[in-house]
């Protein structure tokens, strides 16, 4: 199994982080560690203000079941098209020079897009979304994917392994790894109110989010 564990050394199942906190437990506590990073709440007391990547925001915090899901970061300001195209696109660029993150699209706007006319006339939505990328993980990672490959190889198997057994070993901790990653999205988007736009950015942990079982 020294070909799993090649490849789990360098995936987390960690969930999604904002600011080096994991996007997990109770509303309180997050809130909590939010306000030891600076953020004070404003008037109307769940929400966190202050600055973010260099620009005032406002901060919603998120919870299905009392656990956070998801943390929302929305500019304090409202700018024109032109601001928020170039605000947009700068994004893009920060998180896909950034090794902690992947991506698989290319969400720059282009420069002669009409921004407005798309929204109002195509209801187009401009989003990106990219996943939290990985890091060294614990054994215990490798242990699970180590437990699908047992149930679909017997030990003979996996003592005398053939090219063709390794490869699908390779490509069935590919997916386990890719899958998870899934549960990491980090994305943003731009509102608009009232001809005037903003960034509304997420960290999502897809852990934590309802999944039917209430239905």
């Amino acid at each position: 199994m020294l070909c799993v564990f090649s490849i789990v050394m360098y995936a987390q199942q960690n969930i999604t982080q904002f600011l080096g906190i994991p996007v997990d437990g109770s509303k309180a506590e997050m809130i909590q560690k939010l306000k030891t990073k600076g953020y004070k709440n404003d008037s109307i007391g769940d929400v966190l203000t202050g600055e973010f990547n260099g620009v005032p925001v406002n901060i919603f915090i998120v919870t299905n079941k009392d656990k956070v899901c998801r943390i929302m970061i929305c500019d304090a300001n409202y700018v024109d098209e032109r601001t928020i195209q170039i605000r947009f696109n700068k994004l893009c660029e920060q998180f896909s020079n950034n090794p902690k993150y992947l991506a698989f699209e290319n969400y720059v706007i282009p420069e002669n897009e009409d921004i407005s006319y798309e929204i109002a006339v195509h209801n187009k939505r401009y989003e990106a979304v990219f996943y939290q990328n990985f890091a060294i993980d614990t054994i215990a990672y490798a242990e699970k994917i180590a437990t699908i490959i047992q149930l679909k190889y017997t030990e003979e198997q996996l003592k005398n392994q053939t090219e063709e057994i390794k490869s699908d070993i390779m490509a069935i901790t590919a997916k386990y790894i890719l899958e998870d990653s899934f549960k990491r999205p980090v994305w943003f988007m731009i509102s608009d109110y009232y001809g005037k736009y903003y960034i509304t950015m997420f960290y999502d942990n897809e852990y934590n989010r309802a999944n039917g079982e209430d239905l």
